[in-house]
């Protein structure tokens, strides 16, 4: 859990700012996005091979880019 505290003569805006940045490096709000909606073991596994597709696809793409050009 990310907590800050109010340091004397700091601004309510300071304050927020520091509140907001451990909130993003302690990845609360990924995290929160992920587990908003129930995903099934099956569809972790689909959707991680898709996205392996696309990479792979991606490198292809890319390396053939470079070859056409050199």
């Amino acid at each position: 859990m990310a907590t800050v505290q109010l340091r004397p003569g700091e601004s309510q805006d300071s304050l927020l700012k520091r509140f907001r940045k451990e909130v993003a490096e302690a990845g609360i709000l990924s995290d929160v996005r992920k587990r908003r909606w129930h995903v099934s073991r099956s569809q972790l596994r689909r959707l991680a091979k898709q996205k392996a597709i696309r990479r792979e696809r991606r490198k292809r793409w890319k390396r053939e880019r470079q070859i056409m050009r050199d």
